[in-house]
């Protein structure tokens, strides 16, 4: 794909990963509306980028709806919103934490690919692309609503390809690590990433942002549907 002038959909945009894509998308040309809960915090990063923007919730259908109606012919929608949600044991959460998480990193994502599955089948091309978590590959105390939400994110993702690559349209379900973004902040939890010289070690946003633009860039013959990125400072053990 040839980023420059194509209409790409960040999710999740007004700041960490989600910025960083869409900085460097932007920089390489693309046609960029970058989405979130807060308008605030969106409108001022819409300026710093010069990209436009629209306040738009993922849980919800209309305002998936909105989104595309604004974007137009969508050829890229990189699906990077997301949050921990509560990040404690399951058996301390409520009903409704639960499927907050559930619909703030899962369903709401379906919502958006169904939209993009469309278009993109009736143009035969497009990219999605959906963000997920290193806690979809493995198992800690207290993540296991974010890790089911997540891991059903790449297993959606997987049948999403098999659906639409006979269509020339291609699907690949990200996964970082670590990154110097404000998720542990958001979830009210403590990490070693805020560690201020292990962050600097951490996926840093731009850095995210660059491996979206290889992923679009790779020839259209060639599909990646899985990538995990980690970094070297984290240690997983046993992997």
């Amino acid at each position: 794909m040839n980023v420059k002038d194509a209409t790409v959909v960040v999710t999740g945009g007004s700041d960490g990963y989600g910025f960083g894509i869409a900085k460097v998308l932007k920089k390489a040309g693309a046609n960029v509306l970058i989405t979130g809960r807060n308008e605030s915090k969106l409108k001022t990063a819409a300026e710093q980028l010069k990209v436009r923007f629209l306040r738009a919730d993922i849980a919800s259908p209309a305002d998936w709806d909105r989104v595309f109606e604004a974007a137009g012919a969508v050829d890229v929608l990189i699906n990077n919103a997301g949050f921990g949600g509560r990040i404690a044991p399951v058996a301390e959460q409520t009903d409704e934490e639960i499927l907050s998480t559930i619909q703030g990193n899962l369903a709401g994502t379906i919502l958006g690919c169904r939209r993009a599955a469309k278009l993109m089948s009736e143009r035969k091309r497009g990219t999605i692309i959906n963000i997920s978590s290193v806690c979809a590959l493995y198992a800690w105390p207290g993540w296991s609503v974010y890790t089911a939400a997540k891991a059903g994110l790449a297993k959606f993702s997987h049948g999403l390809y098999t659906e639409l690559r006979p269509f020339g349209v291609r699907v690949t379900c990200l996964t970082p690590s670590w990154g110097q973004t404000g998720f542990n902040a958001a979830a009210h939890i403590q990490g070693a990433s805020e560690d201020p010289l292990l962050r600097e070690k951490c996926t840093a946003p731009e850095e995210l942002g660059q491996l979206v633009l290889e992923i679009l860039e790779t020839p259209d013959h060639l599909a990646i549907p899985d990538l995990t990125l980690q970094p070297m400072i984290q240690d997983i053990s046993p992997m």
